[in-house]
């Protein structure tokens, strides 16, 4: 994976597939913007950046929910997109514009682009940064390092991108080694188009903390052979990913939580409450990592 030199892109032709946030989903990101002065409570791993300038508190967190997890930067920050071009680069595959060019860290191959191969129809032989919008996590060969996997993250599992005013869906396709630089907020140029236009190049993306990733966890956050690997289109791809993805959503809660949060009937003791014990918490929540869940 490449971390790009990025810049802020004044102009912002988007996809005309894209979706609008929805509502559990804004409220969701305005929680977490808003949650302890916009700082992650509980980071399930921390000490990473966005880009070089950025301090090290961008972090994994999952302080609303057991179910998803997503990337967080201190004061209300999000996280930036970097331009990922690793995989299939070869200049006859679908989409091939040559945009991935200026990129001078590409990688033939992405973490998890031969279990890819093994859902499509025609053999692929990688995942094509130009069509399959995957975003990148995890973080191998930095210190610190971060596994999603050990957090019930499946490899090509459905992640949801919340840039601007709209929301895409791409799967978790690879992960950042990158000469051990612990860097977060990073996608492929095809989400990076679908978010920000054909402006964006592989050594050039968006420079604001402002994108959201939302990876949700299980295996049936896995689209698998219902995704369309074969596809000649971003758009065919990411649209390929809306069932799935539509599903996972539902996740989230009105309120920014779980979708399905337990009764309370002890007012300051539910669900997100800080605790030290399960005696802190109402009815059947338990303390979690400091909070009543």
């Amino acid at each position: 994976m490449k971390y790009s030199q990025v810049v802020t892109l004044a102009a912002l032709a988007v996809s005309a597939n894209a979706r609008s946030v929805p509502t559990n989903v804004r409220n969701f990101i305005n929680s977490v913007r808003n949650n302890g002065k916009g700082n992650c409570q509980h980071p399930l791993s921390g000490g990473f950046h966005s880009k070089d300038n950025d301090s090290d508190n961008f972090v994994y967190c999952a302080d609303y929910s057991d179910q998803f997890m997503y990337l967080q930067g201190p004061n209300g920050q999000l996280v930036n997109m970097d331009i990922d071009c690793d995989g299939d680069q070869r200049s006859n595959r679908p989409g091939n514009d040559g945009r991935c060019g200026p990129s001078d860290d590409t990688q033939n191959e992405t973490s998890f682009g031969y279990i890819a191969a093994g859902y499509s129809n025609s053999h692929i032989k990688e995942l094509n940064a130009y069509v399959h919008t995957y975003v990148v996590l995890g973080n191998e060969d930095t210190k610190p390092s971060f596994n999603p996997k050990d957090h019930g993250i499946e490899p090509l599992s459905v992640v949801a991108v919340v840039c601007g005013d709209n929301m895409f869906y791409g799967v978790w396709g690879d992960e950042n080694g990158n000469d051990g630089q612990p860097l977060v907020g990073e996608a492929s140029l095809s989400m990076a188009t679908l978010c920000y236009g054909k402006s964006v190049n592989g050594n050039s993306g968006h420079d604001d903390n402002d994108v959201m990733y939302i990876a949700f966890k299980g295996q049936d956050a896995v689209p698998g052979t219902k995704a369309n690997w074969d596809a000649q289109s971003a758009t065919d791809f990411e649209n390929s990913l809306a069932s799935t993805g539509d599903a996972l959503i539902k996740r989230i809660g009105s309120n920014g939580g779980s979708s399905t949060p337990p009764t309370c009937s002890w007012a300051g003791h539910c669900t997100g409450a800080s605790c030290s014990t399960d005696d802190d918490c109402s009815d059947a929540l338990t303390c979690k990592s400091g909070k009543c869940a």
